[in-house]
């Protein structure tokens, strides 16, 4: 393989990783936790879009609760999120693993 087509090929390469990488940016994922008590929504690019409380799991008397419902929803919504992007990264770079490419 020649130098040319090797650079061209990796041109090609990156510009379907941008490409996937904005299409991720509106993509999202929604976690429950607590039976639907908190729902968690992150788009592709880890950031929370969306955070919904049931007001049944207020209780001034046990935040602790809700904090620990919160944190659980935040980090499972985040593994859905590296889920997704290995997936859709791993379509562009055919299973290579690119390191700070996703």
């Amino acid at each position: 393989m020649d130098m040319r087509a090797l650079m061209k090929q990796a041109q090609q390469m990156q510009a379907k990783m941008e490409k996937t990488q904005k299409e991720l940016e509106g993509k999202e994922v929604t976690a429950e936790v607590g039976g639907g008590q908190v729902k968690v929504t992150m788009n592709g690019k880890h950031k929370v879009t969306n955070l919904v409380i049931s007001p049944e799991c207020v209780d001034p008397e046990d935040v602790e609760f809700l904090q620990d419902l919160v944190a659980s929803a935040v980090n499972e919504a985040a593994r859905l999120v590296d889920a997704m992007v290995e997936k859709d990264m791993g379509s562009v770079t055919g299973g290579m693993n690119i390191p700070g490419m996703g």
